[in-house]
């Protein structure tokens, strides 16, 4: 049981010891993270269509 104790004793010190995020910097790299993404997420979708619509040439089919 000592050794679950002190395995947390630890872990509450280490703890301690982490530099947090400001409120602000949170904020403003979950915007960022968010533009990304959604940005990220465009072209992605643009790409499929574009590759979907050669791929369909390719064959013979219809868009």
């Amino acid at each position: 049981m000592s050794k679950i104790v002190k395995f947390f004793e630890q872990v509450k010190m280490e703890m301690g010891k982490v530099s947090w995020s400001t409120r602000e910097e949170l904020i403003n790299s979950t915007i960022i993270v968010l533009i990304a993404t959604f940005i990220l997420g465009i072209y992605i979708g643009i790409c499929d269509v574009v590759l979907s619509r050669v791929v369909n040439f390719l064959i013979g089919g219809v868009f």
